[in-house]
């Protein structure tokens, strides 16, 4: 198929078995890039641990504040997926490089914005009433590590580019051999190995920087000379400016960006609330969600393909590949998170056993407290897939911000009032707080799914199908 031709499946929505195998194709490896990405982040914990509680504590303080300022711009290359995504599915080559070109103009304005604040993570972190040798350990890490937010993002560009464009493969190639580079020069970096100076908490940041900074080049390098990708000239021209797609990506972005800082805001907060509790509880309570957040890459890439298949469908006015692209979709990935909650239902004591030390002897306390959080984490299972599902097919129709209305509704008017309400008014104490994230996200997904159905009918009467 050439890069201006109709979509294959034109308009008569394709087959269901169809539309599972192209979900599945594209979906795994945006799965397996997920996880990759993950797999960065808790190298650098991991092996910074290895310095002591006072580097763990310091990397774990800059990360998360690295990581609010990345997903909050990340709505920016997210918007790309569904514009690529239209584009592709109308046959139309210039609108796909013209939403990828402005796409990445988008970051780089973002990224020179918000540099200003990674900066000054050292005084923010202290005005914030962290102790000052973490808050100054947390500065150094991030002097460097925020070189990398520009390239976090344009990788994130390009993934949108080839997914829209059914080319994921590569990406997850590219990041596996990242997650690698990054974990040796960490080793090498951070303690002195190879030859290399020690450089500590820096040495982490660097070694991030530079297998970014790799995995970005192999993604441009591959875009610009592959013989297919060729065709679209992602750089070619490239400072030329095009506002009307520029605004494009900010009116769709921005209102992704928020939606994703909702819900990280939602769980960070209910940890805080957990740490009132003691640190026991938050002990048992970050892993729980750690395990939870595995399992929810699944879902994640899902949603993914969902905007994909369904972005392509409305590209070029299939409102029946909408239909079939999106429960293909939303099938996979209950399915998916069925079988995750009859892992976490089944085997609570041996996932948890994981992350504790037998000698300890308060590890039997942290399990204790640990089970029934896992309990509720597999009840959710099914209402966060849902609810991710949908906003993914719903980010394929250009719709994000009555989606960001629905998410910032559900998990801070419902989840957050209800989950403070159990734990400490109702006295059900932690137990409660687990509660509260599933009502909110139950809310997300029954507003989400509401919100899809509508617009597909509307679809249907607009295409004639």
């Amino acid at each position: 198929m050439s890069a201006d031709a109709p979509d294959a499946t034109r308009t008569n929505g394709g087959s269901w078995a169809f539309h599972l195998k192209s979900t599945l194709a594209l979906g795994l490896p945006l799965i397996g890039a997920q996880l990759a990405q993950v797999g960065m982040n808790v190298t650098n914990t991991v092996m910074l641990g290895w310095l002591g509680p006072l580097e763990l504590a310091a990397a774990v303080l800059g990360w998360q504040m690295f990581f609010v300022v990345w997903m909050f711009g990340s709505g920016l290359a997210y918007a790309v997926m569904p514009l690529a995504a239209n584009a592709a599915g109308a046959g139309d080559t210039r609108g796909i490089r013209r939403s990828v070109r402005m796409g990445l103009w988008a970051i780089l304005v973002y990224s020179a914005l918000f540099m200003i604040p990674l900066w000054f993570a050292e005084p923010v972190l202290r005005a914030l009433g962290q102790q000052p040798d973490i808050a100054a350990l947390a500065g150094q890490y991030m002097r460097v590590l925020q070189w990398s937010l520009v390239l976090q993002l344009f990788v994130m560009v390009l993934r949108s580019f080839l997914s829209a464009i059914e080319r994921p493969r590569i990406v997850l190639v590219a990041l596996v051999i990242g997650v690698v580079i990054n974990a040796a020069l960490n080793y090498a970096l951070i303690f002195g190995h190879f030859g290399l100076p020690a450089m500590g908490m820096a040495g982490s940041g660097l070694a991030t920087l530079i297998a970014v900074g790799a995995v970005a080049l192999f993604l441009i390098l591959y875009c610009a000379r592959h013989p297919v990708l060729r065709g679209y000239e992602l750089f070619v021209r490239f400072l030329r400016p095009d506002w009307p797609a520029f605004r494009e990506v900010f009116r769709l972005g921005w209102p992704i960006g928020a939606t994703i800082v909702a819900e990280v805001g939602l769980f960070t907060a209910t940890s805080i609330m957990m740490g009132w509790f003691g640190p026991l509880q938050l002990a048992a309570h970050g892993i729980a969600l750690q395990l939870a957040s595995i399992a929810f890459m699944v879902p994640l890439g899902l949603a993914g393909a969902a905007t994909v298949r369904v972005g392509r469908a409305y590209g070029r006015r299939d409102a029946a590949g909408i239909s079939r692209a999106a429960r293909t979709a939303v099938g996979v990935g209950v399915a998916v998170a069925s079988l995750a909650a009859l892992i976490f239902w089944t085997l609570p004591y041996a996932l948890i056993g994981l992350y504790l030390d037998e000698g300890d002897p308060r590890s039997a306390e942290v399990l204790a407290y640990a089970v029934p959080f896992v309990a509720v984490a597999a009840a959710f299972q099914l209402v966060d897939t849902i609810q991710v599902l949908s906003s993914g097919a719903l980010r394929g129709l250009r719709d994000t911000r009555v989606p960001m209305l629905i998410a910032i509704f559900s998990y801070w008017g419902i989840g957050m009032p209800t989950a403070y309400t159990l734990a400490f008014v109702a006295g059900w104490g932690g137990i409660g707080i687990w509660w509260g994230l599933a009502i909110g996200l139950a809310a997300s997904a029954a507003l989400m799914t509401g919100r899809f159905i509508r617009r597909e009918r509307r679809g249907a009467l607009l295409f004639g199908a």
